[in-house]
C-alpha cells in the first residue's frame, strides 16, 4: 500500500495496466482475412510482437489498415471519394491476436500507392495499430514493401525516419509472404508515429 492510500503524505499509488483483455470480445476467427482465402495475388503477413526486454507478447492485438491494389479505399475520408474495391472480399482491414508466443498474422493483398498530398505518392504500405499490455492506448506504425524500394526511395514519411532507423518499417521477405516483427521498445524499437 502506498503512504498516500495509507494515509500518510507522499508517494505513489503503484502503477496498473491495461489488459489483458484484447483477445475477449475485441478478436473474430475472420479478423486476420483481410481478403477471403483463394484471392489470387493473396499473401500472408506474419511477424512477432515483442516487448522492451526482448520477451514475446502473449496477449497483444495487431490491426492493419491498407488500400487496394488500386490504391483506392471504400471510405468516405478518401479525399478521391470512396471507391469499391476491383477485389472481391477486400476489406482493408485486418485484426489478429497475438500468441503465446507473440506471433500474429493476417491474409492481404498488395497495397497500390495513394497520393501523399502534394505532387507525388506514397509507396505501398498498410498501416498497424499495436494494441498491448502496459499500453494506455495504441502505437501506430508502418509497413513497408522490400521490394518497393524505388518507391521506397521516394516516400515522403520514410524518408522522414533517420537512415539507421527505416530498416524497423521494412518487411522482410518470408516462405509464404512477408515477415514484420515488431518490437515495442529496446535496441530494436520499431517507429511508431505520433498521430
Amino acid at each position: 500500500m502506498s503512504e498516500l492510500a495509507a494515509g500518510r503524505p507522499g508517494g505513489t499509488t503503484p502503477s496498473q495496466t491495461v489488459g489483458p483483455y484484447l483477445s475477449i470480445g475485441l478478436t473474430w476467427d475472420d479478423g486476420p482475412y483481410v481478403v477471403p482465402e483463394g484471392t489470387p495475388g493473396a499473401f500472408w503477413i506474419r511477424g512477432r510482437l515483442f516487448d522492451g526486454t526482448g520477451a514475446p507478447v502473449p496477449d497483444g492485438m495487431i490491426e492493419t489498415w491498407q488500400c487496394d491494389p488500386d490504391g483506392r479505399f471504400d471510405h468516405p475520408d478518401d479525399p478521391r471519394g470512396a471507391a469499391p474495391s476491383s477485389v472481391p472480399g477486400f476489406r482493408g482491414f485486418g485484426r489478429s491476436r497475438t500468441d503465446a508466443e507473440g506471433r500474429w498474422a493476417v491474409l492481404t493483398v498488395r497495397p497500390g500507392r495513394v497520393p501523399d498530398g502534394t505532387d507525388g505518392r506514397q509507396a505501398p504500405h498498410l498501416d498497424v495499430s499495436v494494441f498491448a499490455r502496459g499500453l494506455l492506448d495504441r502505437v501506430v506504425t508502418r509497413l513497408y514493401l522490400p521490394d518497393e524500394s524505388n518507391a521506397n526511395a521516394q516516400d515522403r514519411v520514410l524518408n522522414a525516419v533517420p537512415a539507421e532507423r527505416r530498416p524497423t518499417l521494412v518487411a522482410a521477405a518470408g516462405p509464404d509472404g512477408l515477415v514484420f516483427d515488431i518490437h515495442l521498445r529496446g535496441d530494436d524499437e520499431t517507429v511508431f508515429f505520433a498521430i
